[in-house]
């Protein structure tokens, strides 16, 4: 298996062969040091963080929530992984020589228009319904996709499918059926 794609980029299949050692990893790790396996995820890392950001400036609001005094507001072990994440994908950028501040990447731009100001609010109303659907459905789709998978869950399956099967009609409605790239 080759590290490198021919443009340069990274192997996916390796990439997501090191996912799957992470979660396996990430579970042994948990079960033995706290007792209990953890499963790999990251939407309750963004709740702990905005509980953090709001007890800097109202420790009284958060601390009389309900819902931030059963997560904990507390930095763990996913939300270093959340950061390991991002650190991670800069330095891979910086390494292969991919790295680049776009404000509106070439297929949105091609499809919607160059205007930065479009995309960061229609990015931040992404990121606000994906947050809801993640929270509702109490976990986001590494965690139930991936754990799922790892667990051989059959809710993990079900979900795994509906994400990929969602995610490429909206990319279809989107985007249309061609690429733009």
């Amino acid at each position: 298996m080759r590290w490198r794609t021919g443009d340069g980029g990274w192997n996916p299949y390796l990439a997501g062969a090191l996912a799957g050692l992470l979660a396996v990893a990430s579970a042994l790790a948990t079960a033995r040091l706290m007792g209990k396996a953890n499963y790999l995820g990251t939407s309750t890392t963004f709740v702990r963080v905005a509980g953090l950001l709001e007890r800097a400036v109202a420790p009284g609001h958060v601390e009389s929530n309900a819902y931030f005094t059963k997560e904990k507001v507390r930095v763990d072990w996913q939300f270093m992984l959340v950061a390991g994440v991002a650190l991670g994908a800069l330095a891979g950028a910086l390494m292969d020589g991919s790295f680049r501040v776009e404000h509106v990447p070439p297929t949105w731009s091609a499809r919607f228009g160059p205007s930065p100001r479009r995309r960061a609010l229609e990015a931040f109303a992404g990121g606000v319904v994906a947050m809801l659907g993640a929270r509702l459905a109490d976990g986001c789709p590494s965690g139930h996709g991936l754990s799922g998978l790892m667990q051989l869950s059959v809710s993990g399956f079900a979900a795994l499918g509906v994400f990929f099967v969602t995610g490429i009609v909206v990319a279809r409605v989107v985007y249309g059926r061609a690429s733009h790239d």
